[in-house]
């Protein structure tokens, strides 16, 4: 059960991400749910400790929702700054 919900949020989050920094015309479905996924575990492996929110894996709820989708946005940026050369 746990991974369908990795999927579900993930690609909720990816795709609200893509909509933030402006590539969900470049992205497809499995791209969002992608980096909604890696998203989630950046936020949760630096965000989450640092402002003391737990992670998807601990139970979804507004705080958890909203640390993956900051670990989605910058991850968006990372690959916009080496794609680009900047960040949009």
């Amino acid at each position: 059960m746990g991974f369908l919900v990795w999927l579900i949020v993930g690609g909720i989050v990816g795709w609200l991400a893509s909509l933030m920094m402006r590539t969900d015309g470049q992205q497809g479905i499995l791209l969002n749910v992608v980096v909604g996924i890696i998203g989630a575990f950046i936020g949760g492996w630096i965000i989450s400790p640092l402002v003391g929110v737990g992670t998807i894996n601990e139970g979804i709820s507004i705080g958890s929702v909203v640390v993956s989708l900051i670990g989605a946005v910058i991850l968006l940026a990372i690959v916009n700054l080496f794609r680009r050369g900047r960040v949009r």
